[in-house]
C-alpha cells in the first residue's frame, strides 16, 4: 500500500508552492459531497415562546444549562455570542444589555426566517452543503427535530443549497433498528426534495459516531456494518464520521470501513493550534488519504475554525492552515466542524465582531479577542475560500486569500429574490419600459411586473438582475456608455453588478463592466446609465420587494 500510494503522490503531485499538492484519485466524480464543502448544522436552538413542540424543561433548549430558565452568565451551554443583526423575530435572554446597549436577545431554530437566514448565509459564500444533525427523535425533542428537518428542506430550496441527513448515533436505546425505521417512516420522504444531496446518483446519508466503541457508542462492529449494509440497500451514499485515529485501533471495525462510501474522520479535541494541524496533516491526514485510495472509498476530512473561547482562531490562521492541508492531501471532500456550534464555540456563523455586540459581563470573547479586528462573516468568506480552493478555482496556497475586515452589511439584493428598485432621485421605480424593450427608467409611481427584476448570484459578491418583464438580464450595454437594457439572454461581464452600501438602507449599484455606478441621470428624467465615479442622491436606491 505504501508503494503504491508513493507512486500516486509523486507520480500525480505538481509543484504549486513550497509543498506538492497530492492529486488523489477519487472514487467517486463530483457531485453533492464529493468536491464540495459540507458544513454540520445542529438547528438545535430553542427559546421560550417560540412555538416549539418542547416541554417547559426543554423551553431554552440548548442556550441554557437549565433549559427551563432563560440563558445568563450563571446559566449557559453556550462558549460564543451570535451576531443578531440579521434576524427578525428574536427572544429576549435574561444576559445584560449588550456593550452597545441593546437587549441580549438570541434566535430560535425553529423559526423559519432563522433557518432562511442562515441558510441564505451559505449562498451568499458559495458552502454547498449542510449535513443536518440527527439525534434520536424518540424522545421529547423528537416533534421538535422533525420540524427543523422541514425547515431545512424549504431554506435549501429556496436558497439553491443541498442537505442530507447526519445521524449521530450517539445516546440510541437500539440504534440498530430505530434508525431504519426512522429513515423509512419520516426521513428518506426528505430525498423527494431537489435539494436533498446526491452522490453517485443516490441519496446521501451520514452516520456520526460509527465504529467508536465508547460508552456513548457501544455498537459492535457487526452491528455497524449491518447499518450500513442495509442503508446502501436501500440505495443510500453512507459517509461514516470516524474517530480520528480510525486506522490504528480495533481492527474488527476494518469490513466497516470498507464498506463505507466515504470516511470522515473527527477532529475536535485533536487540534488546536497550527503546529497541531500540520501534526495531523503527516500523521492521519496523508495516511488516511492513501488508505482510502487504496480502497476505493471517498475522504471528507474535518476543517474546524478553532474553539473562539480558547482563542485558538489567530484570526483565520489555524482555519486556512487546515484547509491547505486536507487539499494538498488530496482529499474528496471537506467537512466543516461546525456552522451553527455555538455551545462548542467553533461555529463558522456570524458571530459578534466585538464587545459591543456581546452582552455586557459575560466574559465571552468576540472575533477580535486576540486584537485583530474580524467582520462577524469572516469565516463564512473564509470557508468559501477553502471551498473554491478544493474546486480549483484558485491555487493552493498557504496564505488564507481573504482579509479578516470587509463590509458586514446585510445585503438587499439577495440572490433568488424577486425586488424593485426606488430610484431616490424622485421616488420612482426603475421599469423596464415597453416590455423590457426600452431602456430602464425610473418613471413609475407604482411595481407590477415591468418594475420587478430576479437577483441572480454572479459569483464573488456580484450580481444580475433578470427583468420579469421580458426575462432578460439587465445590461450595461456598450462597456457601460450606453443606457441600462434588459435584452440580454445569459449574464455576463456586462449583466454584472456590484452592491455597495449608501447608508441609511440604501444601496447603489456598480457595474462590473467599468466600475461606474448606475445613475437616474437627470433626476430620474433620462434612462439608467452606469457613467458615475461616485454615490450621490441620482445613484442611490431603496430596494424593495
Amino acid at each position: 500500500m505504501k508503494k503504491s500510494f508513493l507512486w500516486r503522490a509523486h507520480g500525480c503531485a505538481f509543484l504549486l508552492t513550497s509543498a506538492f499538492i497530492f492529486s488523489s484519485p477519487a472514487a467517486s466524480p463530483a457531485g453533492d459531497v464529493v468536491g464540495k464543502i459540507t458544513v454540520g448544522y445542529q438547528g438545535w436552538f430553542g427559546c421560550a415562546g417560540d412555538g416549539a413542540p418542547l416541554p417547559s424543561y426543554l423551553a431554552w433548549w440548548h442556550w441554557s444549562g437549565n433549559a427551563a430558565s432563560a440563558p445568563s452568565p450563571t446559566n449557559t451551554s453556550i462558549k460564543s455570542w451570535p451576531d443578531m443583526r440579521e434576524y427578525t423575530t428574536t427572544f429576549h435572554s435574561a444576559y445584560s444589555n449588550l456593550g452597545n446597549g441593546q437587549p441580549a436577545q438570541l434566535f430560535s431554530s425553529y423559526t423559519q426566517q432563522t433557518i432562511n437566514t442562515q441558510f441564505r448565509w451559505m449562498q451568499e459564500n458559495n458552502i454547498d452543503t449542510a449535513a443536518l444533525q440527527r439525534f434520536n427523535p424518540n424522545s421529547d425533542e423528537g416533534p421538535v427535530r422533525d420540524a427543523i428537518a422541514s425547515r431545512v428542506r424549504t431554506a435549501a430550496e429556496t436558497y439553491g443549497r443541498k442537505f442530507y441527513i447526519m445521524y449521530d448515533l450517539g445516546g440510541w436505546t437500539n440504534m440498530q433498528t430505530e434508525v431504519k425505521a426512522d429513515w423509512t417512516n419520516k426521513m428518506s420522504a426528505l430525498t423527494a426534495s431537489s435539494s436533498y444531496a446526491r452522490q453517485n446518483g443516490k441519496p446521501v446519508v451520514c452516520f456520526w459516531g460509527i465504529a467508536m466503541n465508547d460508552a456513548n457508542h457501544p455498537w459492535s462492529a457487526s452491528v455497524c456494518l449491518d447499518v450500513v449494509n442495509w442503508f446502501k440497500s436501500q440505495g443510500c451514499y453512507v459517509v461514516g464520521g470516524v474517530r480520528r485515529d480510525w486506522r490504528t485501533v480495533d481492527s474488527t471495525y476494518l469490513p466497516v470501513y470498507q464498506a463505507l462510501n466515504m470516511i470522515s474522520p473527527w477532529m475536535i479535541g485533536a487540534i488546536g493550534d497550527i503546529a497541531g494541524a500540520d501534526n495531523a496533516y503527516t500523521t492521519l491526514t496523508v495516511p488516511d488519504q492513501a488508505w482510502c485510495n487504496s480502497n476505493n472509498v471517498d475522504y471528507q476530512p474535518c476543517v474546524l475554525p478553532g474553539d473562539l473561547q480558547e482563542r485558538q482562531r489567530k484570526h483565520g490562521d489555524f482555519m486556512w492552515r487546515m484547509f491547505y492541508n486536507v487539499v494538498r492531501a488530496g482529499c474528496q471532500g471537506i467537512y466543516i466542524s461546525m456552522y451553527d456550534e455555538f455551545n462548542e464555540g467553533n461555529q463558522i456563523m456570524k458571530t459578534a465582531e466585538n464587545a459591543s455586540q456581546i452582552p455586557t459581563g459575560s466574559g465571552i470573547w468576540a472575533l477580535d479577542e486576540d486584537g485583530t479586528a474580524c467582520s462577524s462573516d469572516y469565516y463564512l468568506r473564509l470557508t468559501g475560500d477553502g471551498g473554491r480552493m478544493l474546486k480549483g478555482q484558485i491555487a493552493l496556497t498557504a496564505t488564507r486569500p481573504t482579509q479578516p475586515i470587509a463590509s458586514t452589511v446585510a445585503k438587499k439584493l439577495v440572490p433568488g429574490a424577486s425586488v424593485s428598485l426606488l430610484a431616490q432621485a424622485n421616488g420612482q421605480y426603475v421599469c423596464a419600459d415597453n416590455g423590457g424593450s426600452s431602456p430602464l427608467i425610473a418613471n413609475r409611481a407604482a411595481a407590477g411586473p415591468w418594475e420587478h427584476f430576479t437577483v441572480v448570484d454572479m459569483g464573488s459578491g456580484n450580481v444580475a438582475l433578470r427583468a420579469q418583464a421580458n426575462s432578460q438580464y439587465v445590461c450595461a450595454d456598450n462597456s457601460g456608455s450606453s443606457p441600462l437594457i434588459a435584452n440580454r439572454a445569459a449574464a455576463g461581464f456586462w449583466e454584472s453588478f456590484t452592491e455597495v452600501d449608501a447608508g441609511s438602507g440604501k444601496i447603489g449599484l456598480r457595474a462590473l463592466v467599468n466600475s461606474q455606478y448606475v445613475c437616474a441621470d437627470n433626476a430620474g428624467a433620462n434612462p439608467l446609465i452606469a457613467n458615475r465615479a461616485a454615490i450621490g442622491g441620482w445613484e442611490t436606491f431603496t430596494v424593495a420587494p
